[in-house]
């Protein structure tokens, strides 16, 4: 039998992982690390075992799937970077922080993968099994829409693109030519809410893409319901994604929502 530790973050993204898993027609079981305040409790219903851990308690968790008899991992779902910073790490963590001259979300990961690696239960990519979710090229979702949105999603897809290769953030926004925010340690949602502020709530652009070279076993660019909704509340009049490289998530939710609200969605090849 397969097993798979699922490192599970919040949102839905764990949820989509483990039943996408579940149709694969193999045996797979699933072990779940879950993480208090952030994975959701009825995610248990998922998995066929699951363990909470508070952010940072690495050695325990790597236990645990040692334990289950863990063969490899994933990490599925953000863990809010307040969280991801503001923790309590135990020895396993502290010995892998010293080694660190970078203290971001990739080089966190990086390590933590080489850990899982170290145990012989190394990371799988985050998008596994998960092909039919990667957004496809061209219009999506929502109104279809010409003049300045196009220019601005082919702009506000440029820039993203150089903030993501210098690593600040993997989305920006942008209205009539203007850069308005940059994606930076408070996460897209909350760049979302600034850059419509700034924006004044009229005809703003969310350009959302992967890093060059993505290491897709972690920090996987992701579109969900909760973003159709945060962009509509902002201001935000279209969303453009990476084609092949942005996972949407609930994607008859997020068409649904796209139609309802009038907030466009579009794939855009890098």
């Amino acid at each position: 039998m397969r097993t798979i530790g699922i490192i599970a973050g919040n949102n839905i993204y764990p949820e989509t992982f483990a039943r996408a898993a579940k149709t694969q027609g193999e045996e797979i079981r699933l072990v779940a690390a879950a993480f208090d305040g952030e994975t959701k409790p009825e995610f248990s219903a998922e998995v066929d075992a699951i363990k909470w851990f508070k952010v940072g308690q690495l050695g325990k968790m790597l236990s645990f799937f040692k334990e289950q008899d863990v063969q490899e991992s994933v990490m599925v779902g953000q863990i809010a970077p307040k969280n991801l910073f503001n923790f309590r790490p135990d020895m396993r963590t502290i010995s892998i922080l010293a080694k660190l001259k970078e203290r971001n979300a990739e080089s966190l990961f990086s390590a933590i993968g080489a850990e899982l690696e170290k145990e012989g239960m190394p990371l799988i990519s985050a998008v596994t099994f998960l092909d039919e979710h990667l957004a496809a090229e061209g219009h999506l979702y929502g109104p279809k829409l010409k003049g300045q949105a196009e220019y601005d999603a082919e702009y506000g897809f440029k820039i993203a693109k150089e903030s993501s290769r210098l690593d600040i953030g993997q989305s920006v926004l942008v209205c009539e030519g203007t850069v308005l925010a940059v994606e930076a340690f408070e996460g897209t949602n909350e760049c979302i809410k600034r850059g419509g502020e700034l924006g004044r709530g009229k005809n703003v652009t969310l350009a959302k893409v992967s890093k060059p070279n993505q290491d897709f076993r972690f920090d996987v660019p992701v579109i969900g319901p909760f973003t159709i909704e945060t962009c509509k509340e902002a201001g935000v009049r279209q969303i453009v994604v990476e084609s092949g490289g942005t996972l949407i998530l609930e994607p008859t939710r997020v068409e649904m929502l796209c139609e309802k609200l009038k907030v466009t969605v579009t794939g855009r090849k890098s």
